[in-house]
């Protein structure tokens, strides 16, 4: 996970550091400083510490601001990871042989508070209310119905029950898809004919959960790209009709700056409340697992890290920065 950032980032502080050294020269000692300090403390400050100026910085940034490009980050985080290491770095006094380190531990600190945006807790939030109302978005090819049933599972085995809504009328075999995952994890699938009105299956699942006293309704939708006028009116019906306690965005975490910017488009649309990254566990670079929760302001919940129901891991952050080689 994340090799390729662990591989250019590395590169790039070390070639920061490294031309630190090289350009950066033993200051001569003034006669007046002489008076402020004992002459043996000021050399040894000298030659044991350096300073780097705010120009140099951003000369210098531009190696680290490359490779983070490359690893798919967002402009907004390294904007933000500029800024962070500016105030950790300039005009501050640097241990020479420590330059590197510095910066490692600045775009530690930089990336763990992207991360912190807090976290929700699923099940405590099944338990206030029932019955618990999910919806699912994002765009095909992204993991989402697998993601359904894979919190389908962790939700039985925590002893809740549950039923599925087939609203992605729209695309070919997506109600028999979801009908097979349904069959193996033993709940009940509410569905309507292909073309038929989505909000209309969602708002049936919801009557069939109040009708038999269940706790769950886990909504599918059509995979849509946010370019989709017509598609996204229709994912807005569905939030209008049955007003679902927690709309999650599924976006696959190999995407890169794809999930991220698809994640910003649906939260303006419908305003998410969380995020489930796909693929992590094959994700090389870390941009998406980066960024996005620190784009949209929006907390990523789980990860799925294959293809087995058992395959989601609740997302922490700390595991992140540490597989990031932090």
């Amino acid at each position: 996970m994340f090799k390729f950032f662990k591989e250019k980032i590395k590169d790039a502080i070390g070639k920061i550091s490294k031309k630190v050294e090289e350009e950066e020269k033993v200051e001569e000692i003034k006669p007046e400083e002489k008076k402020e300090k004992k002459v043996i403390e000021r050399i040894k400050e000298k030659i044991t510490t350096k300073k780097i100026s705010e120009s140099k910085f951003d000369e210098l940034f531009w190696n680290l601001e490359v490779s983070l490009m490359e690893n798919n980050m967002a402009v907004e985080v390294i904007d933000k990871i500029k800024g962070d290491l500016k105030k950790e770095i300039v005009d501050m006094p640097l241990k020479r042989n420590k330059i590197e380190e510095s910066l490692l531990d600045g775009l530690k600190k930089s990336i763990d508070d992207v991360l912190d945006l807090g976290e929700i807790d699923l099940i405590k939030l099944i338990e206030k209310k029932k019955p618990f109302i999910i919806a699912f978005f994002g765009i095909n090819g992204s993991g989402k119905t697998t993601s359904i049933a894979k919190i389908t599972n962790l939700i039985l085995k925590k002893k809740f029950s549950c039923v599925l809504a087939a609203s992605d009328t729209f695309r070919a075999a997506s109600v028999e898809q979801l009908q097979e995952h349904a069959d193996k994890l033993k709940v009940k699938l509410i569905k309507h004919d292909y073309g038929a009105d989505p909000a209309a299956v969602a708002f049936d699942a919801v009557e069939h959960a109040n009708a038999r006293d269940l706790d769950v309704v886990l909504i599918d939708t059509a995979g849509r790209m946010h370019t989709n006028v017509n598609l996204m009116d229709e994912m807005k019906k569905i939030v209008r009709v049955v007003k679902p306690d927690l709309k999650i965005f599924v976006g696959e975490a190999i995407t890169g700056n794809d999930c991220v910017e698809q994640a910003k488009r649906f939260n303006e649309a419908i305003g998410i409340d969380g995020i489930i990254l796909t693929k992590l566990d094959i994700d090389e670079k870390g941009g998406a697992a980066i960024s996005i929760s620190y784009v949209t302001k929006k907390p990523v919940l789980f990860a799925g890290t294959g293809q087995k129901y058992s395959d989601l891991e609740e997302f922490d952050k700390d595991k992140i920065v540490k597989n990031l080689g932090l």
